[in-house]
């Protein structure tokens, strides 16, 4: 995997992913930014929260759940002194659907935390306290 991040002016960089995906990351107003693209640190939890709701959605949809939306709401606490690293990530997913099957979201969101999301795993061992909960929500059409 393979990714560039060019400096374009005052705080915002273009990114390029290896499949060629660009996104503007920048900074607020007051550290010379613009405000027109999310921060470095924004876009990992992006990232953690995208990596396990592509394997949350993947296991559901093989357990032949209806599902018709689902979201992974994301809270983060950092440390106070610079580096203001991650300290907690709590991942809340809210899946939508027809009938489904609290055991089989559950044991999703559980494989995605302990054997699939890289992300995740890899911030888990790097000494982030990573939580995760769930809930339900019929679809009424």
């Amino acid at each position: 995997m393979q990714a560039t991040v060019k400096w374009v002016d005052g705080v915002m960089f273009l990114g390029e992913s290896g499949s060629g995906h660009s996104v503007v990351m920048d900074g607020p107003p007051e550290q010379g930014g613009r405000n027109i693209g999310p921060r470095p640190m924004e876009m990992l939890l992006l990232g953690v929260g995208g990596c396990s709701s592509f394997d949350v959605m993947g296991m559901l949809q093989k357990s032949r759940q209806q599902v018709v939306d689902c979201r992974v709401e994301l809270t983060a606490e950092r440390a106070e002194a610079v580096p203001a690293v991650f300290a907690a990530i709590h991942m809340h997913f809210v899946v939508t659907g027809v009938e489904l099957k609290e055991k089989q979201v559950a044991r999703a969101v559980e494989l995605s935390a302990e054997k699939y999301c890289s992300a995740s795993i890899m911030l888990d061992a790097a000494g982030v306290a990573m939580s995760h909960s769930f809930e339900l929500v019929e679809f009424n059409p």
